[in-house]
Formats: structure tokens, sequence, C-alpha cells
């Protein structure tokens, strides 16, 4: 990252670190769900936008991480380990479903996390003595620090946000370490990477299990968030929000879904004084994005920047009149 771009990044910190301040509780409400989209749309990132691997299953490890979480919670165990071990939870999982990702690719390999998705919700809805079926869980505690407690709407959002620029920062350094080359050279060609040595069975495992831990960590941050869990908080509709989030924002470009996170919080809010059309809005306003620019919102930016360079690059054309003499 160039100097101007960090310096970018942290005045963008400092202004979501400050925004709250100002806000009633909804707003706070919905910076908080703001960060916990982020950081699920992050892991699908990492396995979609530069890993190349569809998955429609992220919603699937939200749930996971959130229940676990809230049993551990329950009786008694302390949030950090509730936490961690939500994380953990959703690494073995993703890295067992990352064996299909071995065989099929594309489409087919959506499908194949689409049919998880659906196990996981069905599971979720009809195992009661586990998960409280349609009931869902309720009275979720949100977690103190040596007596600092996160009961307060803003309390609990500097709390979350402060999850979300570590797993942010380890997640940056991930990405630029040897591990994040081998993501994009598995994204790029697969083929190439094997026939360089790289051991594609290996990277395409991690890409699934790194990208589903931390939808496992997001589940974490939600649940007590809400304090109240059931089956239809994790239904398809939150894998295609996240997935819409990732490709809004701009698919393996590390901030895009932050941005596309933002767009899906803010951007129905800001429609609501249509009533009920607001729904069907905002589905036209992403489509006609997605044509117009299929790279995503930072994929636009992107462009112009690259634009306004090559103008600038460019000499200017030196007219020369020469005229013969007679």
């Amino acid at each position: 990252m160039s100097r101007l771009g960090a310096i970018a990044v942290a005045i963008a910190a400092a202004f979501v670190a400050i925004v709250p301040l100002f806000l009633k509780p909804y707003g706070i409400y919905l910076s908080s769900m703001w960060v916990v989209l982020s950081i699920a749309a992050m892991g699908l990132n990492l396995t979609l936008g530069y890993a190349g691997q569809v998955s429609l299953a992220q919603g699937a490890f939200v749930g996971i991480g959130a229940y676990t979480a809230a049993l551990m919670m329950h009786v008694g165990i302390p949030y950090p380990l509730c936490f961690v071990s939500a994380g953990l939870v959703c690494f073995a999982v993703g890295w067992l479903l990352g064996y299909p990702a071995l065989r099929v690719q594309h489409h087919y390999l959506a499908f194949v996390t689409l049919a998880f998705m659906t196990l996981v919700f069905l599971i979720f809805r009809n195992e009661e003595w586990l998960t409280g079926g349609t009931y869902g869980l309720s009275g979720i505690p949100r977690p103190s620090f040596f007596g600092w407690s996160t009961n307060g709407a803003l309390s609990f959002f500097y709390f979350s946000f402060g999850i979300m620029v570590v797993l942010t920062a380890a997640t940056w350094w991930m990405l630029h370490s040897p591990w994040g080359r081998a993501f994009v050279a598995l994204r790029e060609n697969p083929v190439r990477a094997l026939s360089l040595g790289l051991d594609t069975r290996r990277y395409t495992l991690m890409a699934f299990a790194i990208g589903s831990s931390l939808g496992g960590l997001a589940g974490a941050v939600f649940a007590p968030l809400v304090q109240y869990i059931e089956p239809l908080s994790f239904a398809l509709d939150l894998s295609l929000n996240l997935l819409l989030m990732v490709i809004v924002g701009g698919s393996g470009f590390f901030f895009g879904p932050f941005v596309g996170a933002l767009v899906a919080v803010l951007l129905p809010e800001w429609l609501r004084f249509i009533q009920g059309y607001y729904l069907i809005c905002y589905a036209v306003l992403v489509m006609l994005m997605m044509a117009f620019c299929p790279t995503g919102i930072l994929g636009l930016i992107e462009r112009g920047i690259r634009l306004v360079t090559f103008k600038r690059a460019t000499p200017q054309p030196i007219l020369q009149a020469e005229r013969t003499n007679p």
C-alpha cells in the first residue's frame, strides 16, 4: 500500500470510529451490524475474490459461529474462549467443505455449497434440543472485560470495531505473505500454479477454511449484538446478501467487502421513504450498477484513477508546421 493509500485508510478508520458518537441508538446498531457483515464478507472475499472458489455457504458459517458462541456463553464459558472456539469450529467445517472444491469448480461448486447451506439451516431449525429450533436462543449476554461492560450500544460498537480492526490487519498480513500470492495464483491459473510446484490441494482447503473461520468469528460477534438468534437469521438470504456485498464492493479488492457491506446496510435504510417499494428499487439499483460496473465500486474507482493517470502521462502532440522554401 502506498503512503497516500495508508493515509486514506487511516482517515476512513478514524471517521468510522468518530461517527457513532453523533448517532442515535439505532444508527449505532446499524454501525455494529456493518462491522459484523464486513467481517463475514471479508472471509467470503478471501474464498471467492482471492482464491476463486465460489461459495454460497458463508451465511451457514456465520450461523455456526453464532450458535457455538451462544451455547458456550449460556453455560458460563468466558467470551474470549467462545469467540476463538467459534472460529476454530468453522475452520474445521470449512476445511471439510473444501474437499468438494478439489473435484468440482464454478457453478458446480456453488451447488455443493448451496446444499451445505440448506443442510445447516435444517439442522438449526429441527434440532430443538441443541438450537432451540424455531424458538431460537434468547438472553445471550454481552461480554465484560475487567469491569468494562459492552451492554451499551456505543460500547459494543467499539468492542466489535476493535475486533474488526485486528482481523483486518491479520488478513492484510496474510494476503501479503506467500499464502496470499498462492491464493491469487490459484485463482488466475490453477494448472500453471500446479506446474510451478504449488500445492493447489492444500491452498484450496486453506482458502475455504480461513474464509469460513472469519464467517464464524462474525457470527460470534453477531450473537451478543442481537442477543437473540434463530434459524431464519442464517437462511440462504444471508449468504446471497454477503455474496452481493463482495461483488458490489469489488471482488478481489481488499476493501471491497467493507464498501459492499456499507451499501447493503445503508442503501435499504435510505430507500425506506418509498415504503414497500424500497426492495424493488434497491434490486434495480444493484442490477444497474452490475451492468455498467461489473468490477464493483472499487473497480470503477480504480478504472477512473488509471484513466486520469494515463491522460496525465500521455504527452501532448506537438504540432509542427514545416514549410518548404521556394
